[in-house]
């Protein structure tokens, strides 16, 4: 009897030596992990809490620890570029606003202050404030547009739509502008239907700006064209003009809100800096891709491209 409880005292006595060596290597290594996330939040650094244990526990609480930490991560760098993005954006848009916004001024206090302006003068500026006037409404809105179209709920009804009629129907809008232009339009667009998920007032948008765009930049090269193909599975729209092109330390930032090539503050080319943007955006909104390709005086190409649906 004796020797049994001896053996209970013994196994009692092991178990909380067991539980007290538990819990110090537990809280010292609480203790590492709190120390090793006090150093990574002071000093803001990427690195990981990184802890040698053969405890299940705590190796779970490490695994998960440094995932917040990565997501932790991804949050400030999002934030860092949103807020460099939101810098270039606005003092982006506060040069295409000034700088309309001055000729306005100058006409209005022209009209005003200045006596002796003629009839027929006055005519002329009049006109040329209503055209300001309306550049600055078409900017505005498009501003508004592609905030709408990149805020977090914005979504577009999609429907089985062929491309063929809507690449018609956009080439066709735009026919009288291409030949007043000096431009040769060349279509290839196949008889067969050729079908995908989209929206057919989103897809006009896109084509309408990259048609505007061929047109604002292009013209020199003689000739606009609009392909439409097959590419595997997909279905690719390729509109392509001969023009001056954009070079390559262009191309990687034209979809960028904003941007504007250097001859784009000249007054012959009224870009915006927004209908690129809007286009990427649309086309993604269809789960599609858009990309460039320019050989200045060559062929410059931009192609939307889209999965194709047969059902």
């Amino acid at each position: 009897m004796i020797f049994f409880l001896c053996a209970v005292i013994a196994v009692l006595l092991l178990m909380n030596i067991w539980q007290y060596v538990s819990r110090r290597t537990w809280n010292r290594h609480v203790e590492e992990i709190s120390n090793s996330m006090m150093e990574i939040i002071e000093h803001q650094t990427a690195e990981k809490v990184l802890l040698q244990t053969d405890q299940p526990a705590v190796q779970h609480l490490l695994i998960q620890i440094n995932r917040l930490l990565d997501y932790n991560q991804k949050v400030i760098a999002d934030y860092a570029r949103t807020k460099d993005s939101l810098k270039k954006m606005i003092s982006n848009m506060s040069h295409d606003l000034k700088t309309p916004l001055t000729v306005i001024l100058g006409y209005a206090e022209k009209l005003n202050h200045d006596e002796s302006v003629t009839e027929e003068e006055r005519k002329q500026i009049i006109l040329r404030l209503n055209g300001k006037v309306n550049s600055l409404v078409e900017l505005l809105n498009q501003f508004f547009d592609l905030v709408k179209i990149e805020s977090e709920d914005y979504e577009i009804p999609l429907s089985k739509i062929s491309l063929n009629e809507i690449c018609r129907q956009s080439v066709l809008e735009f026919y009288e502008l291409l030949t007043s232009h000096g431009l040769r339009v060349e279509l290839d667009i196949p008889e067969r239907p050729l079908y995908i998920l989209g929206n057919e007032q989103a897809l006009h948008r896109i084509l309408s700006n990259l048609i505007s765009n061929s047109i604002r930049y292009g013209s020199d090269g003689g000739v606009f064209g609009l392909t439409l193909r097959e590419e595997g599975e997909s279905v690719a729209v390729d509109v392509w003009d001969r023009g001056k092109g954009i070079t390559e330390i262009h191309q990687d930032r034209v979809f960028e809100r904003l941007y504007t090539l250097d001859d784009a503050r000249n007054p012959q080319f009224q870009g915006s800096g927004l209908g690129l943007s809007i286009s990427k955006r649309l086309t993604e909104a269809m789960k599609g891709s858009i990309q460039l390709s320019s050989t200045p005086f060559e062929k410059t190409t931009f192609t939307c491209m889209f999965k194709q649906v047969s059902y």
